[in-house]
């Protein structure tokens, strides 16, 4: 597949270096932009701008598959991709950081514009993020949580505490919940796919697969005893954090926003229900503790500011709060902020980087979720006629893979061995990413 990206900027090399190896990558953008990153990448760059059609053309506009604007200004992002789309219906997909134009610019089956006045897919990461948080937010304790098959499965992540119960056993004495399955370990820096002997250590992140409802009982048996989260504190109160309360609010969980602004503090006042809008910041130590932030089931730092963001959960974790999530704009941060004890890290780039993979991949398989930062994915593949009958068990796997939820019409099933499997089955896999194509390959999807 032949892809163009409009922005040498830090998205548009994490996605030039996620792809370059696979399909043939051309980046447009001034000179001065383009990085040391993108000289390391077998990747053509063409100097210009993308809402110019003789620069389209120099990029081979006509003869490509994918036309990706990531720049830093909307405007231009949406100029280039209407362009590009007007002189050769390319797929197109847009970067924005408003909201008004995520609403306006994608295709509306109801709208009165032309047909062809209109950009594929307009990713906004902030509200991808928002989505992300509130997942993992909503479980109590996990580190990450993604559902598939409506609701009916999910994915979820714990890390095993010190002197928890599981430590020293191995896999298949601990006794997990019916309808789970242990999908993958992450250990210091290593991720792995575990069997029956693995003996589980302190600090190990577990991955779970299974049912929504089985999940919940593995949940409260084995990493925490509260059953929802119920107070909650939000240092930030931008766009996510806005979003972010607005959705909790639904949910009746108790929500304080913590925002230095006086005025977004009156517009957040305005605009919220029930959540308490405190004008301060975040990193006064005095202030969290008067308003008892200590007390909080979790606490999740957005500002714009990495820095600010490690600080505020910092302080966070010494006044007693359990959980903490910081929100971070350098991708090469989160390592940092995990290894200085921050809960959860997670980047709206990575969420958004995560979208278009999955949007520009082979129709018949699905990327439904990264995990660890891209270290493991989630795929979605349907059976095809010569697995029909075959029990998992005697599928050979070329690299480690596990099938952890497969959807049969309306019914979720969490697989055995003795599993069959039947034509038109959509399988939940995990693997790690550098097993994907071989996990493609076994099942005929390349």
């Amino acid at each position: 597949m032949k892809i163009i990206i409009y922005g040498a900027t830090e998205v548009g090399c994490l996605l030039a270096t996620e792809f370059f190896e696979d399909h043939d990558i051309t980046v447009i953008d001034k000179e001065e932009n383009r990085t040391d990153d993108f000289d390391k990448l077998d990747i053509s760059f063409v100097h210009g701008n993308a809402t110019d059609i003789s620069i389209l053309k120099t990029a081979d506009i006509y003869n490509s598959d994918v036309f990706i604007a990531c720049t830093a200004l909307d405007e231009a992002n949406i100029v280039a991709c209407l362009t590009a789309k007007k002189i050769c219906g390319i797929r197109t997909i847009c970067f924005v950081s408003n909201e008004e134009y995520k609403n306006s610019m994608e295709p509306n089956k109801t709208s009165d514009y032309l047909d062809d006045f209109f950009i594929d897919y307009v990713i906004w990461p902030e509200e991808l993020l928002t989505q992300e948080l509130f997942r993992i937010v909503t479980v109590a304790h996990a580190l990450d949580v993604e559902n598939f098959a409506d609701g009916k499965a999910r994915l979820l992540e714990y890390k095993v505490k010190p002197g928890s119960a599981i430590v020293g056993k191995m896999v298949k004495d601990i006794g997990f919940t019916k309808d789970t399955i242990i999908v993958g370990v992450k250990r210091e820096d290593m991720l792995f796919i575990p069997n029956g002997l693995t003996e589980i250590n302190e600090d190990d992140k577990l991955i779970f697969m299974g049912t929504s409802h089985s999940l919940d009982i593995l949940a409260g048996t084995f990493f925490h005893d509260k059953e929802s989260v119920k107070y909650v504190a939000i240092i930030g109160g931008g766009k996510v954090g806005y979003m972010l309360a607005k959705s909790l609010e639904v949910l009746k969980i108790k929500t304080k926003i913590i925002e230095k602004n006086y005025e977004r503090c009156e517009e957040l006042a305005e605009n919220l229900n029930s959540t308490i809008v405190l004008n301060g910041d975040g990193t006064d130590l005095k202030l969290l503790n008067e308003e008892d932030i200590g007390l909080c089931d979790v606490v999740i730092s957005v500002t714009n500011n990495d820095e600010r963001n490690l600080l505020c959960s910092l302080l966070a974790k010494q006044i007693g709060v359990k959980r903490v999530i910081a929100r971070v704009s350098k991708v090469l941060n989160i390592p940092l902020f995990e290894k200085v004890g921050i809960d959860i890290a997670v980047s709206p780039k990575t969420s958004a980087i995560n979208e278009v993979k999955n949007d520009i991949d082979e129709a018949d398989v699905d990327i439904l979720a990264t995990v660890e930062q891209g270290e493991a994915e989630v795929l979605e593949i349907t059976v095809r006629n010569e697995f029909d009958g075959k029990m998992i068990k005697d599928i050979r796997f070329p690299a480690p893979a596990i099938i952890g939820v497969i959807q049969r019409r309306k019914r979720v099933i969490i697989p055995k061995g003795d599993t069959q499997l039947k034509q038109k089955d959509v399988l939940i896999i995990f693997t790690k990413a550098d097993s994907i194509e071989q996990i493609k390959e076994l099942f005929k999807v390349i």
